[in-house]
């Protein structure tokens, strides 16, 4: 494996402290990423008691078997968040299946696009968060306060042109999570659950 492959140093001692049961390793990833995990949760869920659960699941199924994060595969960031999208959409179809009626095909079809919607704005979601600063600093002001380019770039205190090169480059990104989400994709890479 080259040195540029090799995955963050962090992610693999977390992945070591783990496999050796250190209590305190569990303790500063849940510091490091139960905010990912919920707000992904509640994204596809909806339901804060919901996401909750989720929450709780994911940590305990990282606590139980800290062997399915393999370091190699990618950023323990990437791992986490496309696990929490797993479990959150097998919840929300075991649920949405529950109140279907048999042979509900209307019913069958709209439950599958919430899923199909929920995937891609936790997708969104994740791409805006795990965004470069200037990027997202970038997208924020243009989307969220409604400036333009120029307005973007006085702002930031950064020319035009880099001002139109970062909201290109955001929406590039945030293009992905329509790409990824509408083949049903999670955010992240994939792994086994």
């Amino acid at each position: 494996m080259a040195a540029k492959d090799a995955p963050p140093r962090w992610d693999r001692k977390m992945q070591q402290r783990l496999a050796r049961g250190e209590a305190a390793a569990l303790g500063e990833l849940y510091d490091r990423f139960a905010s990912l995990v919920h707000g992904l949760a509640h994204r596809v869920l909806g339901d804060e008691r919901a996401a909750d659960s989720i929450t709780r699941e994911v940590f305990a199924h990282v606590w139980e078997d800290p062997e399915s994060y393999d370091p190699r595969q990618g950023p323990l960031r990437s791992w986490m968040a496309a696990l929490t999208h797993r479990l959150a959409v097998r919840r929300l179809r075991a649920t949405g299946a529950a109140t279907l009626a048999d042979g509900d095909e209307g019913g069958a079809q709209e439950l599958e696009r919430r899923v199909r919607s929920a995937s891609v704005a936790a997708r969104a979601d994740y791409i805006v968060t795990s965004m470069p600063v200037p990027l997202r600093a970038a997208l924020e002001r243009a989307y969220f306060r409604r400036r333009d380019y120029r307005q973007t770039a006085a702002d930031l205190g950064i020319t035009e042109e880099e001002a139109r090169r970062r909201l290109r480059l955001g929406l590039q990104l945030l293009a992905t999570a329509h790409d990824t989400g509408s083949s049903g994709g999670p955010p992240g890479h994939g792994g086994a659950v």
